[in-house]
């Protein structure tokens, strides 16, 4: 069984229910979510939004091998509502879910990297992983989360989400 940290991201619609919906499909079709953080508010990384996004990581168990894997979460996303154009590497997003870490191997392929390369400079996908382990060492920088954090220079806010 392999161990995956997967990043779910939303900040269009109703993102809380988005998420929701996100966990419920990974849960059916990749395997179960042993681990989930809290969901946090944070504003965009890397362009202009009028809505901040919801984040939250999740820790699942499965079978799948990495590219396989990939191409499930790219099917949920699709389920989802998620269109992809190609023209802008970051815009805003009915939902979005990144691979993080795959057990503790180091990928590069055409189309996977793990681990996700933005982990070290983006503290709205540090801080959920530091509440789910922040022990946890970084296959390819050997860093804990703990100490990613401490060394992290992303300034943008990131705080729980507390719906009203």
């Amino acid at each position: 069984m392999n161990v995956v940290y997967l990043l779910l991201g939303s900040n269009m619609a109703d993102r809380s229910a988005l998420l929701k919906r996100a966990c419920k499909e990974l849960s059916s079709k990749i395997g179960p979510i042993t681990r989930e953080s809290s969901v946090y508010e944070s504003e965009p990384w890397g362009f202009l939004a009028d809505q901040p996004f919801l984040n939250q990581v999740v820790r699942m168990e499965t079978d799948y091998n990495p590219s396989d894997l990939l191409d499930e979460i790219m099917m949920i996303e699709l389920k989802l509502g998620r269109e992809r154009d190609g023209s802008q590497r970051y815009t805003s997003r009915l939902i979005d879910i990144d691979i993080l870490f795959f057990n503790d191997e180091i990928i590069f392929e055409d189309n996977l990297i793990i681990p996700h390369p933005g982990i070290p400079e983006r503290m709205f996908t540090l801080l959920p992983l530091s509440e789910l382990d922040g022990a946890f060492i970084h296959p390819g920088s050997l860093k804990s989360i703990g100490e990613m954090i401490r060394e992290c220079s992303d300034k943008l806010k990131v705080y729980p989400y507390h719906p009203c």
